[in-house]
């Protein structure tokens, strides 16, 4: 049996541009992505703390060192800029071997640079 669980979690991350009129994704910056074990073009869910919004979209690299935290497309008019989400990406993995599999959970700190 394959279950779906929690591979990589951006912890309260704070939205730094949502860009409307743009092909739909999130931007995140490169060194939180590494951080948190994410790829290019691998899907998430972003969960928005002020507002309750969520919504999945797929990753693309932002400037390393950058703290960027874009939301495009569509999905720019589920949160404003310095509202606070989390990033989460899943796996889908044998029953058995994800009792025992550790999830990447960073915690970025206020201006989304690693601590």
């Amino acid at each position: 049996m394959q279950i779906q669980i929690m591979k990589s979690k951006i912890h309260r991350v704070k939205i730094t541009q949502a860009e409307l009129h743009y092909v739909g994704s999130i931007t995140i910056d490169e060194d939180l992505m590494d951080a948190a074990n994410l790829i290019e073009n691998e899907k998430v869910q972003v969960v928005n703390v002020n507002n309750g919004e969520r919504l999945e979209t797929y990753v693309i690299k932002g400037e390393r060192g950058s703290g960027q935290i874009c939301l495009n497309g569509p999905a720019a008019r589920k949160a404003a800029v310095g509202d606070i989400v989390i990033i989460i990406s899943y796996a889908g993995m044998d029953f058995e071997e994800a009792k025992k599999f550790k999830p990447v959970v960073i915690f970025p700190d206020e201006r989304n640079k690693l601590i």
